[in-house]
């Protein structure tokens, strides 16, 4: 049985978005991205994580970076549109902290994101864990 933690946003791509830790006073939203335990769980050992430069702009749905694993290899796609104004190197250097915390310290990138209604659209816990069990 794969984590479904409540207080994040879901995908059916299996990414998972909460807003950042660290939010600009009146400023724009900004969102923190990885991937889920589902995720982690069906790729097997990650061995390897391509981020996007910082200042990438993406639109919800463009491919976000890459994933590769002893199973396969897949890209990451942005649940959301906005900039990459963080990006997690550890992922790089540490691929294997997307299996071992995916809601953790596996966080991919964090996203100025452009139209905070976007969010609404993707599912919630309930939604994604309905989701899984199909």
């Amino acid at each position: 049985m794969s984590i479904v933690p409540d207080d994040l946003r879901y995908t059916d791509e299996h990414e998972w978005v909460r807003l950042a830790d660290e939010q600009p006073e009146g400023g724009p939203v900004v969102v923190r991205i990885g991937i889920t335990d589902y995720a982690q769980d069906s790729l097997g050992d990650i061995v390897f994580v391509q981020l996007p430069p910082l200042g990438t702009a993406v639109g919800a749905g463009d491919e976000l970076g890459v994933i590769e694993s002893t199973k396969s290899v897949s890209d990451l796609f942005a649940p959301v549109g906005g900039s990459v104004v963080t990006r997690n190197d550890a992922v790089e250097s540490s691929p294997e902290l997307l299996n071992s915390d995916p809601y953790g310290d596996g966080w991919i990138v964090e996203l100025q994101i452009e139209d905070p209604a976007e969010l609404d659209r993707l599912l919630d816990a309930a939604a994604y864990a309905a989701l899984l069990d199909q």
